[in-house]
C-alpha cells in the first residue's frame, strides 16, 4: 500500500488546531466574499506565478511577461534572472495585417521565427526574420487544426475532413486525400477518439508529422457504423437538433486504418491493418531519424495492447511489444525513443504499479528500471551521455509528488526535490537547471530555481502577497482514515475558522473519484471554494477510495467491472467514521461533484442514502449503459458480458431508497455526459413520486462556463443554505 500520511489522531489534530488559532486569531480576521471566490473579484490574496514557457537553451528559460497593455517573450538568465525581450509582439503586430495578433496564433515554430493564424476561415503565415507576410489559403471551408512542418516550411490542415497541405514559399495547396465525407476523416478524429484515446486538446487532430518533415502520418476513420445521438439545441424559433457519432458501450466502433503520406510524390502507403477488426489505432512515435513509425493497437477488450513498427515504403508492420492484463492495458502516451536507435522506455503498470523499463528496437527487455510500491507518473528528461533519467513519480509519500533520478540500471536513486511538499519541474535541456512550481496544504505556491543536484540558486516568484496572512482560511489537515477491512485511505479536511469541537457542523464532501484519481494531495489549491465552504460554518472534506492512484493499479484493478461499488463502500465508511466525531452533525451529511463526481453523488444519493442526506450532482452520469464504449468498456466490459456489474453501478437502480435532498444540474448542449442520463433519472425519481431539484443550462455543454457560471455557484449556495441552515444564501 502507498499511501503513508503522518498519522494523526483526532485529539492532537484538534490539540495543534486549537494552539493554531489562538496564537493566529487576531492577525487573521478577514473572510473571503462570494465574488473573490467565484468572479475573479479584488482583493486577490494570491499571485499568479510567472507564465514560463520552457527552456530557450541551457541556460535560459522564455518567460511570458505583459506590461502597459503590451505581450512580450523574455529570455532569461536562469542564475541571474537578468531578462531580455525574445519576442516583442507588438512589433511582428506592426507588420502583420487584418487585426491579426502574433500572442494569438494558432501554431509558431520553437524559435519564434515563424507565426501561423487564422482568421475567416483562412490561413495566414508570417517570417520574422524575412519579414514576410502571406495569405496562404482563400475559400469558404474552414481549415481546421493547422500545423506547421517541424522545418517550418510547409503547412498540414484538415478541411471537408479531408488532408490538405500548402508549401509556404510557393503556396501551392495539395490536397492528399480525397474520400472525405460526413462519416469518412482523414486526419480528424471522431468524438470518441478525441475524447478517451487522443484528448480533448487535440480538437480531434490525428496526424502527426515526421520529424525531417517529409512525411505526415494520419488516421483515417469511418464513421457510418456508429450509431447517432441527438442533441437538442434549443436557440432560435424552431430549434435544431444536432447528431453526433457516439458509441454507447456495446455499440459497434468505427473503422480505423493508419495511412502515411510521402510528400514527395503525395503518395499514401496504408499500414497493413484490417480496418474492420474491432479494434483502436493510436499514438504513433516516429523515430528521430523518420526512418521508421511505431502506432500502437489494442483489442476491443482493451485487455492487449501491442506497440509495432511500420515499414515506411511498404506498410509492412511488425510486432515489436505485446502487454496483456487481466483487467485493461491503456495506451502508452510517453513512449522514449533513444536518438542512437538502441531502444525505448515504457512506464508500464503491468506488476500493479506504474515503472520504467528499457527495452531493444525489437522488444526485448534490457534492463527493469524501477521498481516497487509507488508509481513513477511522468519522465521528465533523459540524459543519455550519462545514462540518467529523471522523472517525477512518489516514492515515499502517495500524497507529494518529487522529482528523482536514476541510471538506466536502475542505481544512483536519488531524489532531488524537497519532502513536504508537492513538485511540478521543468528540466533544462541538459539537464543543468531546473525550474520547479511546489507548495502544500498550508503554502501556496512558490517558483525557484535548482541546479542539476537539487540544490537552490534562486527564487523566481512567490504567490503568497501581503495580504494572505489577513484572511482567516479555516485549517487543512492530512491524515488517514481506516476502514472495517484495515485499508487506511488517505483524506483531506478544512475546518472552519474558530472551529469549536463542542458545535455541531455540516459537512461537504468534494468527490471525483473516478478510477486511477488522486484527490487527495499535499498541495495548496488556489480553487479558493473550499476555504469558502469552511467559513460558512462547513467541513469540507475529500477521501480517496482503495481504487484511486494512491494504491497503483493493484487498487484500481479492484474497479474492474464494478464501478461503483468500492467507491461508495469506502466513501461510507468515511461517513461512518465521521458520525463519530462529536461535532459533526449526522443529519447534515453532503456530497457534490461533476462528471464522473457527479455520479458518485447520485449513488450516494440513493445506494448510500443512509449515510448522505444532501448532495449536488452536476453533469452526470447516472447508467454506464449511456455513457461512451472507450471509457466504459475498459473498466466493465461490454453490458452482455457483465450485466450485474451494469445493473448494480447504475443509479437508476437504487432510486427507492433516496429519501435526502438532491439537486441535478446537467447543459443541455453536453456532447460528453448526455443530458439523457439526468433526464432518466428524473424520470425514474417522478414515477416514484420523489422530491428533488432540477436545473438545466439550455446552451451550455459539459459543465456551465460564463455568464451562467455565476447563476450556478449561486444557486448551489442558495441549495446548501437552505437545506443546512434553513435561510437564504446572500451573496457578497
Amino acid at each position: 500500500m502507498s499511501f503513508n500520511s503522518k498519522k494523526l489522531s483526532l485529539t492532537v489534530i484538534l490539540t495543534l488546531l486549537s494552539i493554531s488559532i489562538h496564537l493566529v486569531g487576531f492577525a487573521q480576521d478577514k473572510k473571503l466574499t462570494f465574488t473573490q471566490v467565484y468572479l475573479f473579484g479584488q482583493p486577490r490574496i494570491l499571485d499568479r506565478l510567472p507564465s514560463l514557457k520552457g527552456w530557450f537553451d541551457e541556460n535560459h528559460y522564455l518567460q511570458t511577461k505583459k506590461e502597459n497593455d503590451k505581450t512580450f517573450i523574455m529570455k532569461v538568465n536562469a542564475y541571474s534572472g537578468e531578462e531580455d525581450i525574445y519576442v516583442d509582439y507588438a512589433v511582428i503586430n506592426e507588420n502583420l495585417k487584418n487585426g491579426l495578433d502574433a500572442s494569438k496564433s494558432v501554431d509558431v515554430t520553437n524559435d519564434y521565427n515563424d507565426f501561423l493564424f487564422t482568421k475567416d476561415n483562412d490561413l495566414y503565415y508570417y517570417s520574422v526574420p524575412r519579414n514576410e507576410f502571406k495569405r496562404l489559403t482563400q475559400d469558404e471551408a474552414k481549415e481546421n487544426n493547422p500545423t506547421l512542418s517541424p522545418n517550418g516550411k510547409k503547412v498540414v490542415f484538415t478541411k471537408g475532413h479531408n488532408l490538405f497541405v500548402v508549401d509556404i514559399e510557393s503556396g501551392e495547396v495539395t490536397q492528399l486525400t480525397f474520400d472525405g465525407t460526413d462519416d469518412i476523416y482523414n486526419g480528424w478524429a471522431s468524438w470518441v477518439y478525441m475524447e478517451e484515446i487522443l484528448g480533448r486538446s487535440t480538437r480531434h487532430k490525428a496526424y502527426w508529422w515526421s520529424p525531417n518533415s517529409e512525411m505526415i502520418a494520419f488516421l483515417h476513420t469511418d464513421d457510418s457504423p456508429v450509431p447517432k445521438f441527438p442533441i437538442f439545441n434549443s436557440e432560435g424559433v424552431h430549434g435544431k437538433l444536432e447528431w453526433e457519432h457516439y458509441p454507447k458501450a456495446g455499440d459497434p466502433n468505427a473503422n480505423v486504418k493508419l495511412g502515411i503520406v510521402h510528400l514527395k510524390n503525395n503518395n499514401i502507403v496504408w499500414v497493413q491493418e484490417d480496418e474492420t477488426v474491432d479494434q483502436y489505432t493510436a499514438w504513433t512515435f516516429w523515430t528521430p531519424d523518420s526512418k521508421e513509425l511505431f502506432y500502437q493497437l489494442l483489442n476491443r477488450g482493451q485487455d492487449t495492447l501491442q506497440i509495432l513498427s511500420a515499414d515506411l515504403s511498404t506498410g509492412k508492420n511488425k510486432a515489436i511489444y505485446t502487454e496483456t492484463q487481466t483487467s485493461w492495458v491503456e495506451f502508452f502516451k510517453d513512449i522514449y525513443i533513444f536518438k542512437n536507435g538502441s531502444g525505448f522506455i515504457l512506464r508500464s503498470d503491468r506488476d500493479g504499479w506504474r515503472h520504467l523499463y528499457y527495452y531493444d528496437m525489437n522488444g526485448k527487455l534490457i534492463n527493469r528500471i524501477t521498481e516497487g510500491d509507488w508509481a513513477v507518473d511522468e519522465i521528465k528528461y533523459i540524459d543519455s551521455e550519462k545514462s540518467v533519467i529523471y522523472f517525477e513519480g512518489s516514492v515515499h509519500n502517495s500524497l507529494e509528488t518529487h522529482l528523482y533520478k536514476v541510471k538506466y540500471d536502475g542505481t544512483d536513486f536519488e531524489q532531488l526535490t524537497k519532502s513536504g511538499w508537492t513538485h511540478n519541474t521543468t528540466i533544462s535541456p541538459r539537464g543543468k537547471y531546473f525550474y520547479d512550481s511546489y507548495s502544500n496544504i498550508n503554502q501556496p505556491p512558490k517558483l525557484e530555481l535548482f541546479n542539476s543536484d537539487g540544490q537552490t540558486v534562486r527564487v523566481i516568484s512567490d504567490s503568497k502577497t501581503k495580504i494572505f496572512d489577513e484572511y482567516n482560511l479555516g485549517t487543512t489537515e492530512l491524515f488517514s482514515l481506516p476502514t472495517e477491512d484495515g485499508i487506511e485511505l488517505p483524506a483531506k479536511w478544512v475546518l472552519p475558522p474558530d472551529f469549536d469541537k463542542a458545535k455541531k457542523y455540516p459537512v461537504i464532501f468534494s468527490v471525483y473519484g473516478g478510477p486511477g484519481v488522486k484527490d487527495v494531495k499535499n498541495n495548496y489549491s488556489a480553487h479558493f471554494n473550499r476555504y469558502f465552504i469552511a467559513q460558512n460554518e462547513i467541513i469540507y472534506f475529500v477521501i480517496d477510495h482503495r481504487g484511486s492512484a494512491h494504491f497503483g493499479k493493484k487498487g484500481t484493478s479492484l474497479m474492474h467491472r464494478n464501478l461503483g461499488k468500492w467507491e461508495m463502500h469506502d466513501y461510507i465508511e468515511a461517513v461512518k467514521w465521521l458520525k463519530k466525531q462529536p461535532f459533526v452533525d449526522s443529519t447534515r451529511v453532503g456530497i457534490t461533484g461533476g462528471s464522473y463526481g457527479g455520479y458518485v453523488t447520485c449513488l450516494a444519493l440513493t445506494y448510500g442514502a443512509d449515510y448522505f442526506t444532501h448532495g449536488i450532482a452536476e453533469y452526470s452520469g447516472t447508467d454506464w449503459r449511456l455513457y461512451d464504449n472507450i471509457y466504459t468498456e475498459r473498466y466493465m466490459d461490454t453490458p452482455d458480458e457483465n450485466h450485474d456489474g451494469y445493473e448494480f453501478g447504475s443509479a437508476m437502480t437504487h432510486v427507492e431508497k433516496y429519501k435526502g435532498h438532491l439537486l441535478i444540474t446537467h447543459g443541455m448542449l453536453d456532447d460528453n455526459v448526455h443530458v439523457q442520463n439526468a433526464l432518466q433519472l428524473v424520470d425514474k425519481l417522478t414515477d416514484l413520486d420523489k422530491d428533488f431539484e432540477l436545473m438545466l443550462y439550455p446552451s451550455s455543454g459539459h459543465g456551465v462556463r460564463f455568464p451562467k457560471w455565476n447563476h450556478a455557484k449561486r444557486n448551489a449556495w442558495n441549495f446548501w443554505y437552505r437545506h443546512f441552515f434553513g435561510k437564504e444564501f446572500v451573496k457578497e
